[in-house]
């Protein structure tokens, strides 16, 4: 084997990516770390006002450009792909992160509040990865694929007890895409595009407030290694499966949850 360049094994020079739900959490930290390693991103999120803050805020890290949309809707996906098409001619990297939850009790779960999660969390993540192929494609080699990363959760890996709270619905359509991911990238490594999902843990973030607020305690207990994700660890595995390091990997779910999902000894106070 030749020397390893790790100036270069890790670089994501002259790469364009797309985050969906850019604007803050896991996306954001996600989209730091593309820019860092050299990337251009385009940042996606419902909120416009929150989605340009985010891209003015990165932009010191590199070139990040707010993109607001809400991609749950046909009609503004194809006006986001219309948008990033007029501005790029190729795309090397999709990250499809964009997400919501809803908490309650069974009894009361409530149909439209499931519907809608798995309309989202599910449902956007094909129509994205559907209709940004092609200009994926544009941007792939067998050298070098182009990369899509599904955001999946640890919740699609374990059944949840320590936040002691009905997300019936989050859970489900996080396992969803956990095995959407390995039907995609079967459908697609013949146009040289790789799919692989992460499962986070828990990670701060607006999503989380409340329940580390009110339960981080018990989540640290429950943990392994005793304590939530830090944001550059996040950056980091999704830089990994961007980068030419990643570039073999491929239909892979990987926890980042510091052994969260194979830990059953539940702590519940």
């Amino acid at each position: 084997m030749t020397s390893l360049d790790l100036t270069t094994l890790f670089s994501l020079k002259g790469k364009t990516a797309l985050v969906t739900g850019g604007s803050r959490g896991i996306g954001k930290m996600i989209t730091q770390g593309f820019l860092e390693a050299g990337a251009r991103v385009y940042i996606t999120a419902r909120k416009a006002d929150a989605c340009n803050a985010t891209a003015k805020e990165l932009s010191r890290f590199g070139t990040c450009i707010s993109v607001p949309a809400d991609i749950g809707t046909p009609e503004r996906r194809r006006l986001l792909l219309d948008q990033i098409k007029g501005a790029e001619p190729q795309l090397h990297i999709l990250v499809n992160n964009a997400g919501k939850n809803w908490g309650e009790a069974f009894q009361t779960y409530p149909d439209k509040s499931f519907d809608d999660v798995m309309h989202l969390n599910v449902g956007a993540v094909f129509s994205m990865t559907r209709d940004f192929s092609e200009l994926l494609a544009a941007g792939a080699s067998a050298a070098d694929p182009a990369r899509v990363i599904n955001i999946g959760s640890m919740d699609g890996l374990h059944v949840s007890t320590v936040a002691q709270t009905g997300t019936f619905a989050y859970s489900a359509s996080k396992a969803a895409v956990h095995h959407l991911t390995r039907s995609l990238a079967i459908e697609l490594a013949t146009r040289h595009i790789t799919v692989n999902a992460i499962a986070p843990g828990f990670f701060p973030s607006k999503m989380t407030d409340f329940v580390l607020d009110h339960f981080q305690a018990d989540i640290e207990a429950n943990c392994p290694l005793k304590r939530v994700g830090q944001p550059e660890e996040m950056a980091g595995i999704a830089v990994y499966l961007s980068s030419r390091a990643g570039a073999y990997t491929n239909g892979t779910v990987i926890p980042v949850d510091g052994g969260t999902s194979i830990n059953h000894q539940h702590v519940i106070s």
